[in-house]
């Protein structure tokens, strides 16, 4: 064969392994914008109900057509504290078997061979472009992202197809038969070769679909592809390894889970697989389609969960002892920063929708923190207790270090792959972390108050403090009913927001006139008037701030 002819047909393997690879990637992408919110929805669900955890695993996996992916959010999330280690295997579990999809989807090419019509390449012409066109002439989000998809599936199967018409002028070469022999001889080295592999190109999915590729053309043999396979498993978890280096001990733990699972499980079918192949070497040798690697890959990944499935808390167990607790790390994790903080892992990017959710979970509680602070700074004024107003000053600190973090990591997630919607509530979650951090710095205003007061031994009348309760409960309220609103989308949170910040800029209004007028009978100290005027003042900006935080969910709704 001329060189030019090699060099051309290297090219064409290359050109269709970056069509495929770039195909899965933006159809995976699309996948994730079409699943949005109802990814949340899935996490929800999970309980200790392991059964449960091993589907919705397997469905997120199935939607977002990487099981690297969903490993990497379950380390976040267990880094993060949304899952606990428990949840965690069984969704490991799922992972894998979700993970077996896209291996149908390239063994369509073989299923489809009877008859040209169809075969999925036949059609991969016609959904990229009806893709191209919705992606560029569409005008809605959803259309766009449903052309994103269209066109990461058409790219898929032609790469596939180049792939594997650059292979087939070689299928009777001696160095492919070589290569397999080998490596069907010598299961570790076909279990390492599959897991380099799928390291490299950190996708399992991808990494069968060009052992799908070579098994089109007749040159892959049995006991090559079963030892290539369970090696792809393995190789699988590095993305998970990688993602947890630097992260909790918890987040380590959930990757090294997910490692011994696939470890373990290799390793039985490997043996068994030897066995079986040294009784019947005929079948061994044999050559493997496209479609049976995908029935083996799905059998394993089922096998192996309901295999271990009873001994997810000994993978739990085992993780502990591979992974050892340091005292830092004790320290570091209990540590104020960590707690007030530890939704925000960069992990979780690997699903936007997801990153978005778990944001607006900290604002939330960043706004419960404020809200505890405002409450605080109230009774200091009340009380003078020293230690209540040390402790605004304290909690203050850390509000305005939330305020910090959350709008680095929001601005990361504006830079994501987000639909219209998305991009809303992102831009809605920064100016809600600003306007609670203004409510941070009301409450510091309020506990400088209370250091006045205290400072110069004043007090107010009776009815003062009766007033100051009063407006002190309906602040209390609309700043209660916007967070409850931010973390439940309801509507009736955000008309009572709305109700009590006019009850409160009527009594605001009504207590300056009626405090001026005790001023004026000589009722209360001038200096104390000052401050009281002062403090209704705060409260009723910390109000309007609620006002802003409940039009903000009125806008997504």
């Amino acid at each position: 064969m001329p060189i030019t002819e090699n060099i051309s047909n290297m090219f064409w393997f290359l050109g269709g392994l970056g069509m495929f690879l770039y195909g899965m990637n933006i159809m995976a992408d699309g996948m994730q914008k079409t699943a949005g919110g109802k990814m949340s929805h899935f996490l929800g669900m999970l309980t200790n109900n392991r059964f449960m955890a091993v589907c919705l695993g397997a469905l997120i996996t199935a939607i977002i057509q990487s099981s690297g992916a969903t490993t990497v959010m379950v380390v976040g999330f267990v880094s993060a504290g949304v899952l606990n280690l428990t949840q965690a295997v069984g969704v490991i579990m799922g992972a894998n078997i979700g993970t077996t999809i896209t291996a149908w989807i390239v063994s369509l090419s073989q299923i489809g061979s009877a008859m040209e019509v169809m075969k999925p390449v036949f059609y991969a012409p016609l959904l990229i472009g009806i893709g191209s066109l919705m992606i560029l002439f569409s005008k809605k989000q959803r259309y766009h992202t449903i052309g994103e998809i269209l066109v990461g599936l058409g790219l898929l199967f032609m790469g596939l197809e180049f792939m594997s018409d650059s292979i087939s002028p070689y299928t009777d070469a001696p160095v492919f038969s070589k290569a397999f022999e080998i490596l069907g001889s010598n299961p570790f080295l076909g279990m390492v070769i599959g897991a380099l592999v799928t390291a490299l190109l950190q996708s399992s999915s991808a990494s069968v679909g060009i052992l799908q590729t070579l098994a089109l053309n007749g040159v892959v043999t049995t006991n090559a592809a079963i030892y290539i396979t369970l090696g792809q498993n393995i190789g699988s978890c590095v993305t998970a390894l990688l993602s947890s280096m630097g992260g909790s001990r918890t987040a380590k733990r959930a990757a090294v889970m997910h490692l011994s699972f696939n470890v373990i499980g290799s390793v039985l079918f490997g043996v068994v697989g030897f066995v079986l192949f040294m009784i019947y070497p005929a079948l061994a040798v044999k050559s493997i389609s496209a479609v049976e690697i995908s029935m083996f890959h799905t059998v394993f990944n089922l096998t192996n969960t309901a295999l271990l499935f009873p001994f997810a808390n000994q993978l739990v167990k085992l993780s502990g002892m591979l992974v050892k607790e340091k005292e830092e790390e004790r320290e570091d994790e209990n540590s104020e920063e960590a707690v007030a903080l530890k939704h925000l892992d960069e992990r979780i990017f690997e699903s936007p929708a997801f990153a978005i959710d778990i944001a607006a979970l900290e604002v939330v509680h960043m706004g419960q923190i404020t809200m505890g602070n405002v409450k605080r700074g109230i009774d200091a004024i009340i009380t003078g207790n020293l230690e209540e107003i040390e402790e605004v000053y304290k909690v203050e600190k850390t509000i305005d270090h939330m305020e910090k973090m959350l709008t680095e990591y929001l601005i990361k997630i504006d830079n994501l792959s987000l639909t219209e919607k998305q991009k809303q509530v992102v831009n809605d979650l920064f100016y809600s972390v600003s306007d609670i951090e203004r409510v941070g710095d009301h409450a510091e205003n309020l506990a400088e108050s209370a250091q006045y007061l205290v400072d110069h031994k004043l007090s107010f009348s009776g009815t003062g403090v009766d007033d100051l309760k009063e407006i002190s409960n309906s602040v209390f309220r609309s700043f209660g009913h916007a967070i409850e609103a931010r973390q439940t989308g309801n509507m009736e949170a955000v008309r009572k927001v709305s109700q009590y910040e006019d009850q409160v800029d009527n009594m605001e209004e009504e207590l300056r006139e009626k405090h001026i007028e005790r001023l004026s009978k000589g009722e209360c100290v001038p200096s104390a008037g000052v401050v009281f005027l002062d403090i209704i003042s705060n409260l009723e900006r910390i109000s309007d701030h609620a006002y802003n935080l409940a039009g903000y969910i009125k806008n997504e709704l």
